[in-house]
């Protein structure tokens, strides 16, 4: 059968960047068989049936488009993990796949990649094992093969990562000389990311307003949700989509976005929210946030969070945004100002919450309170208007109770 690459969006010429079986491996269905990288995420096209993948159709660097076929593959219903493959047939020289810098020699991978160290022997891992290890960052020259023949089962992998990383050795342990000059090369999301927030900054006419929410008794209600349940992680970003939908359904001008001399209201309230990974910052998208309840919000939160992180978030999964949710509440600060999202027009930043005396009108007391900063474009929102957003935000924070009404 032909395997070919199914609906990705608007995206077309797509370039492949890594082949990640070859001829005569055995895959189990939604095993990735290549690698393609868009302008925003790195894209996996997986096996629609087991089988034996028989020919190969593509090169690393080859563009596909939506149909592209990639490769043969003879169906079977074996399983690819508990199967041993049938050895790979002879291919001459220019047609032998290179190795990986882990020591795969059975995955191709672009012509810049750096080739393993002389004398290091190639990975025996299935399809599945391999995507494991990329998604839990484990170098598979590390990881002692317990299948048959020595193979990597998804178990050693995942041992491997339980383990920690291994020490490093040889030219990796060297420390940089001291006064050394590094050239990084900006990976394809960074690029794209550096080159859409210069344009958003330069003709949007950004303002941001800073509120304080009061947030004592929504992480007291987060605390008790965590402990009642161990389904999922509540954190306080699912809290502020549920919030944030509230207050869009009250201000939907929040949720439009210019077309010339006219706003395009959007009645669907998908919300994104920036995702920090290592190939730079990307923006999932949770749709229809009002129909969902908090444990599923937190739910997907996650999910999409996983997939961002390992570069396998769908088109579908960035797209169709009315209003973005940045938070770093993580790791620190007091305030700062997002740059607006286009064609969205505001956008809510999200920094660390602190403990503060507040005046209750005889006393101090503690209250936790949560810093916020909207940036919106002043083409289409007012100060008075931002204002009212924010003011109406931080009462829904304080009892989300109002998100019900």
């Amino acid at each position: 059968m032909e395997v070919a690459v199914p609906d990705i969006g608007d995206f077309t010429d797509i370039p492949i960047v890594a082949i990640l079986v070859a001829v005569g491996d055995t895959v189990a269905v939604e095993d990735p068989l290549v690698e393609i990288e868009s302008d925003k995420a790195t894209l996996e096209v997986p096996a629609p049936a087991a089988g034996v993948v028989k020919e190969l159709k593509v090169s690393v660097g080859d563009t596909v488009s939506e149909g592209s076929v990639i490769l043969m593959l003879e169906p079977t219903e074996g399983d690819a993990d508990a199967a041993d493959p049938p050895a790979a047939p002879a291919k001459d020289a220019a047609q032998a796949p290179t190795p990986s810098a882990n020591g795969d020699a059975r995955e191709q991978v672009p012509a810049e990649a750096p080739p393993p160290a002389g004398g290091d022997e190639p990975a025996y891992a299935s399809p599945v094992a391999r995507r494991m290890a990329s998604d839990l960052g484990v170098d598979l020259s590390t990881v002692h093969g317990s299948g048959r023949k020595g193979r990597i089962t998804k178990e050693d992998v995942q041992a491997t990562a339980d383990a920690g990383p291994a020490p490093a050795s040889g030219a990796q342990a060297a420390p940089r000389a001291p006064g050394e000059v590094q050239r990084v090369a900006l990976t394809k999301i960074q690029r794209f990311a550096a080159t859409n927030l210069q344009q958003a900054w330069q003709t949007i006419p950004h303002v941001t307003h800073h509120e304080d929410a009061d947030i004592t008794e929504l992480e007291a209600f987060r605390k008790r949700l965590n402990a009642e349940q161990s389904d999922v992680k509540v954190t306080m970003v699912a809290l502020l989509l549920k919030a944030c939908a509230a207050t869009l359904q009250e201000f939907p001008r929040f949720a439009s976005s210019l077309d010339g001399d006219e706003l395009v209201v959007k009645p669907d309230l998908h919300i994104g929210f920036a995702a920090d990974t290592p190939n730079g910052l990307v923006v999932p998208v949770v749709r229809d946030v009002p129909h969902k309840g908090i444990l599923a919000l937190a739910g997907e939160l996650t999910e999409l969070s996983g997939k961002a992180r390992a570069g396998k978030l769908s088109p579908k999964e960035m797209s169709g945004a009315v209003f973005t949710i940045s938070s770093l509440g993580g790791i620190g600060g007091t305030g700062f100002t997002p740059i607006v999202n286009p064609p969205q027009v505001a956008i809510l930043g999200v920094v660390r919450s602190a403990m503060r005396p507040v005046w209750d009108g005889s006393e101090f007391v503690p209250r936790l309170m949560l810093p916020l900063s909207l940036s919106y474009d002043h083409r289409v929102i007012d100060g008075a208007a931002a204002a009212r957003f924010c003011a109406h935000l931080a009462k829904v924070l304080a009892d989300l109770r109002r998100a019900l009404l």
